[in-house]
């Protein structure tokens, strides 16, 4: 089969948008003078490939308005005058060497698009893409002719172009992602459970013994009539041991157990460990990338101390939790900085009351664990700041802690199931548009007993397609809501166990994929744990902010490409 002319794309492109996208057939400017593009190519020094030049004579690019043709990824097509601006600002870049831009770029960044090879040499009239800084590379396309040509065979017949597919919405072209949810995913916290948690550090080994005839000599053997000469391997003296410094929360009046209970203790999971079996339990696969915290008394305050995992305490919505009816300290340290919060009543106290230090690096020492297991303190000023603010809470609390020696007591510890993240903020505000669709004119103009039905349906198409809809607690949520009756989300309860637990499993499963080795894990079984992590934040959304605003993120984790068509019909049904 042949490939069609640029004009003869061009002509397939014009009549599909025509008919089906007329607003987005609106932006495309008329043909560009044929002396305009003779002056664009002596400005620039270069002449334009046949190709250019054809397109060009038949649209000017497109005006870069909502709505306008765009190239998946790369934004709107260049006119004359685009071309020639933008080469002299990637030139001014040192970017403009590759070739003229084609596509305005995403957000009008013409670093970030597709560009059209001009100078002289094999690749000549060659189509290519730039991002930002990274080198400008070629794509599958050996010609602009080919470019239009795919686009006009995608929107013809609903084809997959540059990773996306072509639709029409309210006269508008769109692109979606084609997307699929797997039904099955491998369980990271299934396979955990599964294992035997690491009890004790593995033996140190052993040196070998040669034992004499008596023996008790642990020299080797000497042979008759013969001398040996031993060598003495000096050691340097082994630095002192580093502090402690865990991340550690205080909290005034309540028990270790009401402690763990507030932070997510997995009930499983609760049993006396000392510092160094927590922490080998925390890096180990029976872990699977949760917290793990112990928890202590001090003075009539209660404190947890966090030995492994994702950092907790200093997290809003965990000050809030462990501070409900009580008064809060938290003391944390990540590497340079060290910050000592307080919330009381359920409120953190505000950003200009927190403590905070910031350290230089010192030495040149590999970090992470082998500086510390080679004595060396990459960040001495955050330590003697770690120091001064237990001093601190000593002082002003009457809390006395020291976590070099409370670290091989054995106190209650557990894994965390952590708390979800705090929803956004009802006075947010809602995005005028959501994938193509004007968002705010339809909450203005539907009634809302009508527009919360339909995106009660909607709620229910997303639970579907990503499964969320098959564990018990969404589907009896899901049920109580569609029969207006409330649903409790509180901490503690099924439905917030639930959700809780696929946000773990998206985090241990991508945690997993980013570490490599034998993980038992795919990018399948990411994008499945992914998409329901993420469709049970729409559901919270629905339950706890105002409609509009989850409205918005319903729309936005729909995986269907026919949103749109059933949005409109449970509308109309509603």
């Amino acid at each position: 089969m042949s490939l069609p002319a640029v004009e003869e794309s061009w002509a397939r492109i014009d009549a599909w948008l025509a008919r089906h996208a007329p607003l987005t057939r609106a932006t495309l400017r008329p043909p560009a003078p044929q002396a305009g593009i003779e002056d664009a190519q002596r400005t620039l020094g270069v002449p334009f490939p046949p190709d250019l030049v054809a397109s060009l004579r038949c649209h000017d690019g497109a005006e870069p308005d909502d709505g306008a043709v765009q190239l998946p990824s790369y934004g709107p097509l260049c006119g004359v005058a685009d071309i020639v601006r933008n080469t002299a600002f990637l030139q001014s870049l040192g970017a403009g060497e590759a070739g003229l831009p084609l596509t305005l770029g995403i957000g009008r960044r013409p670093s970030d698009g597709l560009f059209i090879a001009c100078r002289p040499g094999p690749r000549y009239g060659q189509v290519g893409r730039r991002f930002d800084e990274d080198t400008p590379s070629f794509a599958h396309w050996p010609s602009l002719r080919h470019v239009l040509a795919g686009l006009a065979d995608a929107l013809e017949g609903g084809l997959v172009f540059l990773g996306r597919i072509p639709l029409a919405v309210a006269g508008k072209l769109g692109w979606e992602e084609e997307r699929t949810v797997p039904a099955e995913a491998v369980s990271p916290l299934t396979r955990a459970a599964a294992l035997a948690e690491p009890e004790s550090d593995p033996p140190a080994p052993q040196r070998p013994v040669f034992p004499n005839a008596a023996g008790s000599d642990p020299r080797p053997p000497e042979r008759g009539g013969t001398q040996r000469l031993f060598f003495v391997r000096t050691r340097r003296p082994h630095p002192a041991p580093l502090p402690d410094q865990p991340d550690v929360a205080f909290a005034a009046g309540l028990t270790p157990a009401e402690m763990l209970r507030r932070l997510g203790a997995i009930p499983a999971t609760v049993r006396p460990r000392d510092r160094r079996q927590a922490q080998r339990a925390a890096q180990s696969a029976w872990a699977a990338h949760r917290p793990l915290v112990r928890a202590g008394e001090a003075g009539g305050w209660a404190y947890a101390t966090l030995e492994g995992g994702a950092a907790q305490f200093a997290r809003p919505e965990v000050l809030r939790a462990l501070s409900a009816g009580t008064r809060v300290a938290v003391l944390t340290r990540r590497g340079p900085e060290v910050v000592l919060a307080f919330a009381e009543n359920g409120v953190p106290c505000p950003r200009e009351d927190t403590r905070r230090v910031m350290s230089p690096r010192e030495g040149t020492a590999a970090g992470g664990p082998e500086a510390r297991r080679l004595g060396v303190d990459l960040w001495p000023g955050s330590t003697a700041a770690y120091t001064r603010f237990l001093a601190v809470l000593r002082r002003d609390f009457g809390i006395a802690y020291d976590p070099d020696e409370e670290g091989p007591a054995e106190l209650t510890s557990a894994l965390l199931l952590p708390l979800l993240d705090d929803l956004p903020t009802e006075d947010c505000g809602i995005p005028a548009q959501v994938r193509h669709l004007d968002l705010a004119g339809l909450v203005e103009r539907t009634p809302p007993q009508r527009l919360r039905a339909a995106f009660v349906a909607q709620l229910s198409r997303l639970a579907a397609e990503t499964h969320l809809d098959t564990y018990p607690e969404v589907a009896e949520a899901l049920d109580r809501i569609h029969r207006g009756l409330p649903v409790d989300c509180d901490q503690d309860g099924p439905l917030d166990s639930r959700l809780r637990t696929l946000a773990a499993e998206a985090h241990a499963t991508r945690r997993l994929l980013r570490d490599g080795g034998t993980a038992p894990v795919s990018h399948e079984d990411l994008t499945a744990w992914d998409a329901r992590d993420k469709a049970a934040g729409a559901l919270r959304e629905f339950l706890r902010l105002p409609l509009p605003v989850a409205a918005a993120t319903i729309l936005d984790q729909r995986v269907s490409l026919h949103w749109h068509d059933e949005l409109a019909a449970d509308l109309d049904s509603g």
